[in-house]
Formats: structure tokens, sequence, C-alpha cells
């Protein structure tokens, strides 16, 4: 659909769109010269015309400039953002997402008390439309960008448009996790210290049978794993391999609830569930009354997030603590201070300590 989309676009969009990846990616860097009208023309099999009018764009838009006699060369980035334009971009994986509302009513609010806005853009937790996305934002003239990784536990296809970032001197900071590699400023929770206090909370009631469902293609994911293995080890539990159950973002909506409902057909089902976040524990309340059981009296069920879903249903639900809007706060507050020069670009690390809420879906053995 995508690729469609480009064929009908007008031959002077896509070369446009051609030149200015050269730009984002680093292919061409301020103050190099790019091709000759004549090279171009012939590198893409287009008129003269047609190279001339998305020059002159690109040259009206600030990206590029002449020099008489000598060619046409890439702006830098100062000339392209300019003195007043003070706009900060947020890129995250869903726009709907549960927890994103909340994060942006954050930042959005701790911008505009200092005067900048807002531009806002979805990967849908897609590498390639996070290229896209990122492409996108830098042909704005950013100040700078809160970014929340895109599958940041399968690397990172997209290094150039980030090196380029540092290149351009567009300050950045990660929210939730960042990728490895990456070495800039972070705010997130210790995700590592949700799973394991999720489990130990079971654990202390008398379960000795959980199953913990995982989404395994970013690194809270992972962390969260990691944290509810570490208390069943600490505790001496031991863990049925196959109650764990990790999934991708393409198989949410399949894979958990089928071996949820599989594992409690069985006669030594587990007694409890550690749920990757609350939207999964949401589906699985749903999934353990199909199978004829009740929550907490037969399955408990501990989330995380603390969002509104967790006491929107009718068993309220046991969840880890996730400071949305004040991680949106501090995101663009640290990033202004970075823009404003009130604070040196280091890559620092903050990380919130989350804290189990006790609700209704968890009870004794």
């Amino acid at each position: 659909m995508r690729e469609e989309k480009q064929k009908n676009q007008p031959k002077y969009l896509r070369l446009k769109q051609e030149i200015l990846s050269w730009i984002h990616s680093g292919r061409l860097k301020p103050n190099d010269q790019i091709p000759s009208e004549h090279e171009i023309a012939e590198m893409f099999q287009v008129s003269r015309q047609t190279v001339r009018q998305t020059l002159g764009e690109l040259e009206q838009e600030g990206w590029l400039h002449r020099i008489r006699g000598k060619g046409t060369f890439v702006s830098s980035p100062e000339l392209h953002r300019g003195p007043n334009l003070q706009t900060i971009g947020i890129l995250t994986t869903y726009i709907s997402d549960y927890i994103f509302p909340s994060i942006v009513r954050g930042a959005e609010s701790a911008l505009r008390q200092r005067g900048y806005r807002l531009l806002l853009a979805s990967t849908d937790n897609d590498k390639a439309k996070e290229r896209e996305c990122l492409q996108m934002m830098m042909s704005h003239p950013l100040s700078g960008l809160i970014i929340e990784p895109t599958k940041s536990a399968e690397g990172n296809p997209n290094v150039n448009y980030y090196l380029a970032l540092e290149y351009r001197n567009i300050p950045y900071v990660m929210i939730n996790e960042r990728y490895p590699g990456i070495d800039c400023a972070c705010i997130k929770v210790d995700d590592e210290a949700g799973g394991f206090a999720a489990a130990e909370h079971l654990i202390r009631l008398g379960h000795r049978r959980l199953a913990g469902f995982f989404k395994m293609d970013d690194l809270q994911g992972v962390y969260r794993f990691k944290g509810f293995l570490r208390a069943h080890r600490e505790y001496q539990i031991p863990l049925m391999p196959d109650a764990v159950i990790h999934y991708t973002t393409e198989e949410k909506n399949v894979k958990p609830y089928e071996s949820a409902l599989s594992l409690l057909q069985r006669d030594d089902r587990p007694t409890a569930f550690v749920c990757y976040n609350d939207e999964l524990a949401v589906q699985l309340l749903e999934t353990i009354r199909q199978a004829g059981l009740n929550v907490p009296q037969d399955v408990s069920v501990v989330g995380f997030d603390d969002s509104p879903l967790a006491t929107a249903t009718e068993v309220k639900l046991t969840t880890v603590t996730h400071p949305k809007a004040e991680m949106g706060s501090q995101a663009a507050e640290m990033l202004l201070d970075f823009i404003e020069k009130k604070k040196a670009n280091q890559p620092e690390m903050i990380v919130y300590k989350p804290e189990l809420v006790v609700r209704g879906s968890t009870g004794k053995i």
C-alpha cells in the first residue's frame, strides 16, 4: 500500500523525498555539495526541469543553498532550524495506547509552560515506519525529540538517523527504554524490579504454580520476565518451563489467550498469572471466566502499568505502577534543559522504582 502511494506521487516529490533521505541518514552532511542537475537527472531518469523544481523547493525550505559558480550545497542545521522556531517532536509506538496519552499530557504541559509547541507521530511499532517518522520529523525545524523506541529488543536498523540527529545537534531523550548501542538520555521504569515485585507478591500469598506472559520484542518485556524469573530463584520456587509464554506484538491478540486457555485445562494448572501489562491482564480475566474459573478464588492475576484499565473491570486489578504523566513531564523538562543549555547533554539515565498496588485480583492460595 505504501509503495503504491509513492508510485502515484509526482516525480519531483519522489525525488525530493529521496534527497531528503540522503540528508536525514547522514549520506549528505551539512556543507556537502550535492550532485549536479545533470547527474541527478541521469541517476533517476527524470528531466532537468523535474530536478530544478525539486532543488528549488528544497532551497526554499532551507535544506539546500546555492553558491554562484560552485554549485548546490546542504545547509547547516542552524540555517535550517532558525532561531525562532521552537518545536519538540514526540515519536511513540502507538498514539492510542492506553499509557501514551498520559505521557503526552505530561510532556505537553511542561512544553507549553516554556513556550514550545508539539509535533506528534506514531510508528505503529514498525521499524520501517519509525524510519519514515524520523524522516518526517527531521524535515521540520525541530529543536529536539522525545522518542519511544520501536521493538527495542530487536536492534536498531535506523541507527543512521539517530547519528544524523547527533550530527545536526538535535538533542533527544528516550522514554521507557533506549536502544542498545545508543548512548542517550533515557527515562524509564525499573521493569525488572516490577516483574520481581509481581511474582514475589504471589509467592508470598502461597502460590507455587505461576504462569508469566511477556511480550519479548521490547526490552520492557525482557526485563519484566527477568524479574519474574529472579523471584522464583530467590524464593527457590521451581518454574514450570511451559508456563512462561513469550509473544511478539503481532501475536498479542491470539497467542496469550490460546496459551492461557490451554494452561487452565491442565490438572496442574497455574494458580496465578503475571502479565506483561494491564491490557493483557484484562484480556486474561475473560479467558479465566471462559474456562469456568473465578478470580481470585481459582486464579490470581497481576498486571503492569496501573492504567485506567486496572479499575475499569468488575474485578479490580492488582498491578505495578508506571509514572506516566510524570515521565512525560520530566522527559520534556530534561530535553528543554539540553536545548536551552541549562544542562549539558549527557547520556543520563533516570529510573523510576515501581510500586505494587494490591487490589481484588489476587488472593491467598
